[in-house]
């Protein structure tokens, strides 16, 4: 197997990528011989996939054939469209991810196949998954995703690695924000809480400014420009560049020429606009991030007075708001002690060089991670059939191993379907499934419920061992769900937790409900029309959720008369 391996910090706005060796990671410069490449993909007239710089270029000429903070949507499932043709967020990612490949192994002078990339702390595993699979279509065996801001202060530790503190990272990008509570001590850097926002970002920044012109420009003109897509590109430009030149000027002109027509009169857009007016628009958005920064606090058990750093990250915290906000907020002021836009990518190349074994026992650090989202697992009572089960808490030290026992939910009960969850809502169906399995071969026990221990294992790579086991008889059951593999094992049954989020008549929701209060209910005189109910149960929910209306008629129909008839 080849040796190297890179980190790629896979931004909304840029990506940049690293490589560790001559003791010190290296920033890995693309074919136009910069550092930072535009996130960017898009189609050419023929076409022919573009990324990067040269994708960028062209969003103004062409935004209907370019796509733009493709990170943002990951994990949602929405395609894109691009001109006539429609892709999925993790090819369009994977295109980025293949071209970022090329330039590393022509700037390297070897085949790079290897590569730890950087995700946002708060992105679930659906979308940890996600940017797996764009990497290994991109060719890319993907060693390790690592947080960003993990990686971030693994840049900042590997220079301190004597210091004994506890560090926020405040990581504020393109298009997500992150927050990580971590303690540093004789080397070791342990992660302690992460929260976040995958949907806050200078992006947001951007929107309000947009925002903004737009209403200016239609108060003084009488055109909407919302609807204008080329003029959008444009705006979309300037107000990013507005963004930027506020971060060091007091006030800034926005000029842009022949911007819109009315009456076949060309109309130009003049604003000026001061720094106080910007703060103004997004102040709301940096109050935003007081919430994460509350969270990880209380869930590390750390105060505020302990904070010895605040540490910037993500070119975000470059808006002068950020620091004033942060220092009124955490009373600490906060410093950029590493590079905000190239540590992650440095920070990924760190961790790279660990798992290559290229830093020797003293000349590294060791490192803990928490996992961000709570993990459990589907279950019932008497008045709800849609419980999240916690076993394993958000923001506990991985690995782990948690357990806790359940029983069945009616006595005779011979399977059990374990499905698997991921979020922090007390209902199941509203959090990630991650998947299921069967637990079969339980007692025919029709004097009392059988008793099930479940076990979660989580570890540092992102694989989640679940384990169930009948108490009386030690049989077991498990299913993996690996994060850098997709062949997450067989799912014995389709998940139909989300029935009642289908659009489903009164008549269905009246016979489940029915249905699942005789299960709970039944004796050993019934345990055969109580198999039968519980298939038939089972496989309308199936129905519902894959809209056969025809099917799940039929199945009801079949329900009503058993519950009606128990004895036929």
């Amino acid at each position: 197997m080849d040796k190297t391996i890179i980190g790629i910090d896979l931004g909304t706005t840029t990506t940049e990528v690293a490589v560790f060796r001559n003791q010190k990671a290296e920033m890995i410069l693309n074919f136009n011989g910069s550092v930072v490449t535009p996130s960017v993909v898009g189609l050419d007239e023929s076409g022919n996939m573009i990324v990067g710089e040269k994708a960028r270029a062209r969003y103004i000429l062409e935004p209907e054939r370019t796509a733009i903070e493709v990170k943002r949507k990951i994990g949602s499932g929405q395609p894109v469209r691009l001109g006539g043709e429609t892709f999925s967020t993790m090819e369009l990612s994977s295109f980025l991810l293949a071209y970022t490949r090329r330039y590393a192994s022509q700037y390297l002078e070897e085949e790079i196949t290897r590569a730890v990339i950087s995700v946002p702390a708060y992105f679930d595993d659906i979308q940890r998954q996600e940017i797996v699979e764009a990497g290994k279509k991109a060719g890319f065996t993907v060693e390790r995703l690592i947080n960003e801001p993990t990686a971030a202060a693994m840049s900042y530790g590997i220079q301190h690695m004597e210091e004994e503190s506890h560090i926020l990272v405040y990581d504020l990008g393109g298009g997500t924000f992150d927050v990580t509570l971590l303690e540093m001590f004789d080397g070791v850097l342990e992660v302690k809480a992460s929260s976040g926002d995958n949907c806050l970002g200078g992006k947001d920044f951007d929107e309000r400014l947009i925002g903004w012109l737009c209403e200016r420009f239609e108060e003084k003109h009488g055109v909407k420009l919302s609807k204008d897509v080329y003029a959008m590109a444009r705006l979309k430009e300037e107000a990013e560049k507005c963004k930027i030149a506020l971060s060091t000027q007091e006030e800034v002109m926005i000029q842009i020429p022949m911007l819109a027509e009315k009456d076949h009169v060309p109309l130009a857009l003049e604003e000026r606009i001061s720094r106080g007016q910007f703060e103004e628009l997004i102040a709301d958005l940096i109050e935003r991030t007081h919430r994460p920064m509350n969270v990880v606090l209380a869930d590390s058990g750390v105060g505020r007075d302990e904070l010895a750093m605040v540490l910037l990250v993500g070119g975000s915290t470059r808006v002068p708001l950020v620091s004033r906000d942060l220092e009124a907020f955490l009373g600490i002021k906060p410093v950029t002690e590493v590079h905000p836009d190239y540590c992650v990518a440095q920070g990924a190349a760190i961790c790279a060089a660990m798992i290559a074994g290229e830093l020797g026992e003293d000349g590294g650090l060791v490192m803990t991670d928490v996992n961000p989202y709570t993990l459990g697992i589907r279950t019932a009572d008497y008045d709800d059939n849609d419980i999240m089960s916690v076993i394993i808490p958000r923001n506990v030290t991985i690995p782990v191993t948690r357990s806790d026992t359940f029983c069945t939910m009616y006595p005779g009960q011979r399977t059990v379907e374990v499905q698997v969850y991921q979020g922090e809502s007390e209902t199941a169906s509203e959090n990630h499934f991650l998947g299921n399995f069967l637990m079969e071969g339980i007692p025919e026990n029709w004097r009392e419920r059988e008793k099930l221990d479940i076990a979660f294992t989580y570890n540092i790579n992102g694989m989640l061992q679940v384990e169930a086991t009948v108490v009386s008889t030690g049989k077991k059951a498990n299913l993996t769900i690996d994060l850098m593999n997709a062949e997450n094992g067989v799912e014995v049954r389709k998940d139909v937790s989300g029935w009642r989020e289908a659009e489903c008549s009164s008549a269905y929701r009246s016979v489940i409900r029915r249905a699942e209060k005789r299960l709970q209910s039944g004796t050993a005189e019934e345990k055969e029309s109580i198999i039968i109910l519980e298939d038939l149960l089972y496989r309308l929910k199936e129905a519902i959720l894959e809209e056969n209306e025809l099917l799940a008629d039929e199945i009801a129909d079949d329900l009503e008369e058993l519950l009606e008839n128990p004895e036929k």
